[in-house]
C-alpha cells in the first residue's frame, strides 16, 4: 500500500506551497542538485558530471564550467519534479549551496576573476603553509585559501595587488545569485582561522598575518578581502532577478527566496552523517576523503597533518584530510567493466562494484593483502609528504595475487593516507569519540567499505540509511533549517536529532581483530614503501605529451 503522504499529488501540494528546500553541491566529479520536501526525504534531483583540468600546472575549473554545470544540474532537478508530479518548479522553500572547500578565487574591484580558479587538489602553497604556520602555531593547510593568497604574494604575482575579494566556490556561486559576499561559518574555517567563541575570524591571526613584511606593502588589508563567516540558521540574503534567470535561463524560478549560508563539503558531510555535536565523528568519501571529528577542547600540539576547521555551527573539529580517494579505485573498476563488456558479459555500475567490492572481503583473502601496495596519488598528498600524485601498484615476486586480495589493496590504500591523521588525533592527542558515521558512495554496497574502515579507525563504524545522500541532501537540510532557528531547542545537533533524523535507520560494524592487524601490516608496507611513489613522480611525466 503507497502511504497518503507519499503520493505525488501530495508532494505536489507541497512544492506549490514551497514546502521545500534545495541543496546543491558542487563536487569534484560531479554537481548534484536535491530537493527535498518537509520530511526530509528526497523528491527529485539532478546531476552534472565535471572533472578537472591542469591549467599552467595547476588543478582548475573554468568559470564556464561552473555555470554550465550548475543551469544542467538544476534544469535535470526540474525537468525530475515536473515528469514525477506535474509542477513547474517556479518557486522553492529555501535555497543553499555547498562546494568543495578551501581553493582560491579572487576578484578584483570590477568583480572580475583575477586568475583561473585553483582548487584544493594544488599542493603548489608549501611555502606558505609553513611559514604560517609557524606564525600562528596552528595549521594551515597547504589547501586554504589564505595559503594560496599568502603563495601568490611570495611568488610576486601581477595580480596580487588588484585583488579586493578571496572566495572559495560556494561563495562565489551565493554572491553572483544574492549580491552578498558571506560564507558559512564551516566553509569559512577552510579560508582563515576561525575563533570557536566568536564564531568568526581569530582577530590576533589577523594582526599577525597583515604585519608581515610582504602583506604589509601591499594595498589592503585581509580582513577587507575575505567574505562574513555565517553560523547556520542565519539568514544569507534572498535570491535576485538576476541570480534566478543564472541559475534557471528558462524564467520559471521566481526571485525573492532566502538562501541559507553557502557551506563546505566537510559542513554538509557533518550534517548528513548527524554529526554536529561534540565527540561525534564523520568520515566522508568521494574524490578526497576527510575524517572529522567535533572537539571538546582545542588540540595542545601543532599537527601539520590535522586541521582545524569549524561545524556550520562554529564548534572546533579536528579533520585528517587527504587529496586522494576514489580516482584510482574507479579507474581500475572501469578497466574490470571494460573487460566484463569485452567478453560480452557487461555489468552495470551498481553490480559492477558490488561484485569487485565483496571480493575483498571473502573468506579466501589475505587480511594484509597478501603482500600487494596501492598508491592511489592521482594528486600531491601533504598527508604522505609528495608534492605530486603517480596512481601505482606494487607487488613483489611472491606476492599473493588474487582478485580479493587486489581489492583489498585498492580499498585499503584509499583509506591508508587518512589514517594518518586520525591516528595523530586519537592516539597523541586523546581525543575521545562517542560516535564515527561514513558517508559518500562508496558504503553503497553493504558492509564491504564500511567493514574495512572499521579496521583502519580500529573503532565501529555506523552507516546511516541516508548514506548515500551525501553533501547536496546535506545542504538541504541546511536550508530547512532556516525555518527552524527560533524554535526551543534551536541549536542545530538538536534540530538533527529531533527532527531530521529521529527515525533514521543505520548499521554498525565493528572493527574485527584480523582485519586490524592486516590492515596494520598493509599501513606498515604502504608507508615504507613512500619512496617508490616519489621515484615514480621523478621518473613518469604529470602530463602526457
Amino acid at each position: 500500500m503507497v502511504d497518503i503522504d507519499d503520493a505525488p499529488q501530495k508532494i505536489a501540494e507541497k512544492i506549490r506551497g514551497g514546502r521545500t528546500a534545495l541543496g546543491i553541491e558542487f563536487g569534484s566529479t560531479r554537481i548534484k542538485a536535491v530537493l527535498i520536501d518537509d520530511t526530509y526525504r528526497t523528491i527529485a534531483s539532478g546531476d552534472y558530471q565535471w572533472a578537472s583540468h591542469l591549467e599552467d600546472g595547476l588543478w582548475s575549473y573554468s568559470k564556464e564550467e561552473i555555470w554550465k554545470g550548475l543551469q544542467s544540474a538544476y534544469a535535470s532537478m526540474a525537468d525530475d519534479v515536473y515528469n514525477a508530479y506535474g509542477e513547474r518548479l517556479t518557486f522553492i522553500g529555501h535555497i543553499g549551496f555547498s562546494a568543495m572547500m578551501h581553493g582560491y578565487l579572487a576578484f578584483d574591484k570590477a568583480g572580475e576573476l583575477l586568475v583561473p580558479f585553483r582548487t584544493w587538489q594544488n599542493t603548489n602553497t608549501s611555502e606558505a603553509h609553513e611559514k604560517l604556520s609557524e606564525l600562528f602555531q596552528y595549521n594551515i593547510p597547504e589547501r586554504w585559501s589564505v595559503a594560496h593568497l599568502y603563495q601568490a604574494v611570495l611568488n610576486k604575482e601581477e595580480h596580487v595587488g588588484k585583488v579586493d575579494y578571496i572566495t572559495t566556490l560556494a561563495g562565489y556561486v551565493h554572491w553572483k545569485l544574492t549580491g552578498k559576499k558571506v560564507l558559512g561559518v564551516g566553509d569559512a574555517s577552510g579560508m582563515f582561522p576561525i575563533d570557536p567563541t566568536t564564531k568568526t575570524y581569530e582577530a590576533e591571526f589577523l594582526k599577525q598575518f597583515d604585519a608581515l613584511d610582504e602583506i604589509a606593502e601591499q594595498p589592503w588589508k585581509i580582513e577587507d578581502l575575505l567574505p562574513t563567516p555565517l553560523v547556520a540558521g542565519t539568514s544569507a540574503g534572498e535570491l535576485t532577478a538576476e541570480g534566478a534567470k543564472l541559475l534557471d535561463p528558462s524564467g520559471a524560478l521566481q526571485p525573492g527566496i532566502v538562501l541559507a549560508p553557502p557551506e563546505g563539503d566537510a559542513g554538509t558531510g557533518m550534517v548528513a552523517t548527524n554529526s554536529v555535536r561534540v565527540r561525534t565523528g564523520n568520515v566522508s568519501a568521494g574524490t578526497s576523503i576527510f575524517a572529522m571529528v567535533v572537539l571538546e577542547h582545542k588540540l595542545k600540539a601543532l599537527h601539520p597533518e590535522v586541521d582545524l576547521v569549524t561545524t556550520p555551527a562554529g564548534d572546533l573539529a579536528g579533520m585528517s584530510h587527504a587529496n586522494n580517494f576514489t580516482s584510482d579505485l574507479n579507474a581500475w573498476v572501469g578497466l574490470f567493466g571494460q573487460f566484463a563488456a569485452a567478453s560480452g558479459y557487461p555489468l552495470d555500475p551498481g553490480s559492477l562494484y558490488g561484485t569487485l567490492f565483496r571480493a575483498a572481503i571473502a573468506d579466501d583473502v589475505d587480511s594484509n593483502c597478501g603482500g600487494l601496495i596501492n598508491y592511489p596519488f592521482r594528486s600531491g598528498e601533504f598527508l604522505a609528504g609528495l608534492s605530486e600524485g603517480r596512481p601505482l601498484f606494487v607487488r613483489g615476486p611472491e606476492a599473493n595475487m588474487s582478485l580479493g586480495n587486489f581489492m583489498r589493496a585498492q580499498l585499503f590504500s584509499a583509506f591508508s593516507p587518512v589514517k594518518i591523521g586520525m591516528d595523530i588525533m586519537t592516539k597523541d592527542e586523546g581525543v575521545a569519540v562517542d560516535s564515527l558515521v561514513g558517508h559518500g558512495g562508496i558504503f553503497t554496497t553493504p558492509k564491504v567499505a564500511q567493514k574495512i574502515l572499521a579496521a583502519a579507525f580500529n573503532t565501529p563504524i555506523k552507516v546511516m540509511s541516508t548514506a548515500a545522500e551525501g553533501g547536496a541532501w546535506g545542504m538541504a537540510v541546511l536550508a530547512d533549517y532556516l525555518w527552524h532557528t527560533n524554535e526551543d531547542k534551536s541549536n542545530l545537533a538538536d534540530y538533527l536529532d529531533g527532527r531530521v533524523f529521529a527515525g533514521a535507520s543505520s548499521t554498525t560494524e565493528s572493527p574485527d581483530s584480523d582485519d586490524v592487524a592486516g590492515f596494520e601490516e598493509f599501513f606498515e608496507r604502504f608507508r615504507k614503501g613512500l619512496p617508490i611513489e616519489q621515484a615514480a613522480i621523478n621518473a613518469v611525466p604529470l602530463e602526457t605529451k
